[in-house]
């Protein structure tokens, strides 16, 4: 008889054991100073998870996301058009007093950004007085001569409002752009926080993390405080270009949490300069739309008449003063990457305080000091298209081969006026799930501000993560994935 084989157990590992803390800010494990009790308990958790029960929960979490239909549309991509957006299960932490900074800095700017487009597009002192120079917004692209003289309610243009912020290697947050037309990515702020208390309540379990879940009503509020006067209950909206647009599933999303109706442009019409919504019971009045086109497309009469997305009408409407549109036409100028290397100086110049967030140090390449600054240092400079977004069209000099800086330094001596150029910052990491291993991966933040008769802003945002290891670009267009944000209560 023999003797039976006694097998050890399989060796586990601790989700943090071969963590390797880079020279970067670590918002989990190098933050010195500013570690709270809060933040040692969350790792001492991850710490008592092992690698393999995070990829179960991981691979779970995916699956679902997919058959919920939570996905995003790459159009270049001819093998894989609907993507999920990868999410890690390991949350980015940031504290009370780091958000009360993020939010006053938030609310502050959205503010400046109010006034400059209503100065803009009024008597444009900002420009006469020479703080901005005046070719750089009336010849603007994102410049709409429909709005010149126009009163908007409350004099709000940007009622949503994503300011995308990084942080340095001292860990102070920096904004890196506004974004002001049409800003999405809130539903994953709010999914991933349903998938993570499904996915890992252990790990959330009696800590003080602030909700998300206002997101929905407050924004339905706000577009109600600035439905034109005298309408008692408004109609709201939410005008999508249809199921083929990338980011569809966002704006099914919104509507529901707003309680809105979800229309496309053939669901609407003009008659008498008022807007209708086309329903079983006939003819509604519809009195704010929170639109997700962009102007061009809003209105084949004001502007490009082969549009089939639009309302013919709308822009006639919305001049008299029969419909609020959200976010207001023109307001691409605000968050243009030219326009933002001005934001302290616009900030001081309507508010006369100093900035509460920082700005990243930025070069106008149509300025001739700019463009030789930007040739002279390509190779230590992350050079950006103006009116690109997405992550495309950029040149991140310091990963660049000799032949990409020379192609781009053509580009740039061809067309100066549409880059930009920043350093490279040295964005900071958070741990992440990357196959077998957990390795630091570089973020960034997208809070978002919703605005009616006062700035609210969601506690938290959309934290991008750069699943490549090295890679700067988070965005999802570029292989980029998501955490969920856990903002703490003081």
């Amino acid at each position: 008889m023999t003797n039976a084989l006694h097998l050890a157990p399989p060796l586990t590992r601790g989700l943090l054991d071969n963590y390797a803390t880079p020279d970067f800010f670590c918002e989990l494990m190098n933050r010195k100073s500013t570690a709270t009790p809060i933040i040692d308990c969350v790792k001492k958790r991850l710490s008592a998870l092992q690698i393999q029960e995070l990829q179960n929960r991981t691979a779970s979490a995916e699956a679902q996301l997919y058959r919920m239909g939570i996905t995003f549309t790459v159009y270049t991509d001819r093998e894989a058009i609907d993507r999920i957006l990868p999410f890690d299960a390991i949350p980015r932490i940031i504290t009370a007093e780091e958000w009360q900074h993020i939010e006053r800095g938030v609310q502050q700017r959205i503010q400046a950004i109010n006034l400059f487009l209503h100065d803009i597009y009024h008597e444009q002192h900002i420009l006469k007085d020479g703080v901005v120079p005046a070719e750089l917004v009336l010849q603007n692209a994102n410049y709409c001569q429909a709005m010149v003289g126009l009163d908007v309610p409350g004099g709000v243009y940007v009622h949503i409002n994503g300011t995308d912020l990084i942080r340095d290697q001292q860990g102070r947050f920096l904004v890196l752009e506004d974004n002001a037309r049409t800003p999405s990515g809130v539903s994953y702020v709010i999914e991933n926080r349903h998938m993570m208390l499904r996915l890992m309540p252990d790990l959330a379990s009696g800590l003080p993390i602030r909700s998300v879940e206002e997101y929905g009503p407050r924004l339905h509020n706000a577009l109600c405080e600035v439905a034109p006067e005298g309408v008692d209950d408004p109609q709201v909206v939410l005008l999508s270009p249809g199921i083929y647009n990338s980011a569809y599933f966002e704006h099914v999303f919104l509507s529901r949490e707003m309680g809105v109706p979800l229309v496309e442009g053939r669901d609407l019409f003009v008659e008498n300069h008022k807007v209708f919504m086309r329903t079983v019971m006939g003819p509604r009045p519809v009195h704010s739309i929170y639109r997700r086109l962009n102007d061009e497309f809003l209105d084949p009469i004001a502007f490009n008449p082969d549009s089939l997305l639009g309302v013919p009408g709308l822009v006639e409407a919305y001049r008299r003063g029969n419909v609020t549109l959200a976010n207001a036409l023109g307001t691409g100028v605000a968050d243009d990457k030219a326009v933002y290397a001005y934001m302290p100086r616009i900030i001081r110049y309507y508010l006369d305080e100093d900035p509460i967030l920082e700005s990243v140090e930025t070069h106008i390449c149509a300025e001739p000091e700019g463009l030789a600054y930007t040739l002279a240092n390509l190779d230590k400079l992350v050079v950006k298209p103006v009116g690109e977004s997405g992550g495309y069209g950029l040149l991140i000099g310091p990963q660049a081969t000799q032949a990409e800086l020379d192609d781009f330094s053509q580009k740039l001596r061809h067309n100066p006026g549409n880059y930009i150029s920043q350093p490279t910052i040295g964005l900071s990491v958070t741990p992440t799930l990357c196959g077998d291993t957990v390795e630091a991966r570089h973020v960034d933040l997208r809070p978002f501000a919703v605005t009616g008769r006062s700035v609210w802003v969601l506690p938290g945002g959309l934290s991008r993560v750069a699943l490549r290891k090295g890679s700067l670009v988070v965005n999802s267009s570029q292989g980029g994935g998501s955490k969920d944000t856990w903002v703490m209560a003081s």
